[in-house]
């Protein structure tokens, strides 16, 4: 177990080498996106991301994760000009199938069948994002909430039936969601799993890793101001070693803050763990632009700020988190060299 030493301040001096990394959690299938993704996709590579995955929110977008999966891959598959095999300068794509607990309202018990039968025919590596959220009051309605954790039990158990980790969004409901895991037979200590961006405190960080589950880490661990969050993530490590975490850029959201344009960096704690999905169902970042959009290739300025708030340098945390990410995927993709 590697622990950590004292507080460093953040600064934007850029990395001094590229690690291998994995991005648990993107939108890369947004349409935000198809103007440039192959560049993006690029682009991340070129900053060390090596695997992405592709996370479901709403039935109406799965089709679209495959369809931007399968866009990736023939990027892999071709050539260029010169018949040069172009597979080494792309990150590998991979797909979770989720519904998202914002969203509650829109989803169907026929959604959910169709997923089930979805995820029997094409296996994905995951389930997510899946879990409970009570973020406005009309999440917190004991009608919508019951919803939510119908479907979020209904979601685990197909997570054992098929024997994959899932991909928890918890927003505003930590103690509900820890009640539900505990008596639920979903096991992430053989399973796996993610706490998605987690935004809880010392204590419930602490708790999801007890019961297996690694702490996603996005660009908002640069935000000096969200202290809640840097207290609860440190907490965690002073317990259970930097194994607890895993990085995501949740792109096209949660940019770190030293991609963001100067007038957009005065962030308060209140916004330090919020993201635009599941804020507004139908926006679908539309109104982003390559400006204020978070992409893939900003992952390497998750691993700085975590490094910075932790004390430990990038070459050490690099490949632990590699680890940690396909302990929790289940999955034993090769560290490159």
């Amino acid at each position: 177990m590697i622990h950590t030493n004292s507080h460093l301040a953040l600064d934007h001096t850029p990395l001094p080498a590229i690690y291998p990394l994995i991005d648990t959690h993107t939108h890369f299938d947004a349409p935000v996106f198809d103007g440039d993704r192959q560049s993006q996709t690029q682009q991340a590579y070129m900053q060390g991301v090596q695997h992405l995955v592709l996370v479901g929110y709403l039935q109406r977008y799965f089709s679209r994760l495959y369809e931007t999966q399968q866009a990736i891959e023939q990027i892999h598959l071709s050539k260029d000009k010169d018949k040069t095999d172009r597979r080494d300068v792309y990150p590998v794509a991979h797909i979770a199938l989720g519904l998202h607990p914002f969203y509650i309202e829109q989803h169907t018990d026929t959604h959910l069948s169709s997923m089930a039968q979805m995820i029997q025919e094409q296996r994905p590596l995951a389930i997510g994002e899946i879990g409970l959220d009570t973020y406005t009051d009309a999440m917190k309605q004991p009608e919508v909430f019951a919803k939510q954790a119908r479907f979020f039990t209904a979601q685990l158990d197909i997570a054992v039936l098929h024997k994959l980790p899932v991909m928890l969004h918890i927003r505003k409901a930590h103690a509900e969601a820890l009640a539900l895991l505990k008596a639920h037979s979903y096991d992430a200590h053989k399973l796996g799993g993610i706490a998605h961006s987690f935004s809880g405190g010392e204590q419930e960080a602490k708790a999801f890793v007890k019961l297996g589950f690694k702490l996603g880490i996005t660009g908002q661990i640069t935000n000096h101001n969200a202290k809640k969050l840097r207290r609860a993530i440190k907490a965690a490590v002073d317990s259970h070693g930097i194994e607890c975490l895993v990085l995501e850029t949740d792109c096209p959201d949660m940019m770190p803050i030293m991609c963001q344009k100067a007038k957009d960096t005065q962030l308060d704690s209140q916004s330090a763990n919020q993201s635009t999905t599941g804020q507004s169902p139908d926006n679908e970042w539309y109104g982003a632009d390559g400006h204020n959009r978070n992409v893939p290739a900003n992952l390497p300025w998750v691993l700085k700020g975590l490094s910075e708030l932790l004390s430990v340098e990038p070459a050490v945390l690099a490949p632990q988190l590699w680890q940690n990410s396909c302990n929790a995927l289940q999955t034993s993709w090769p560290y490159p060299k």
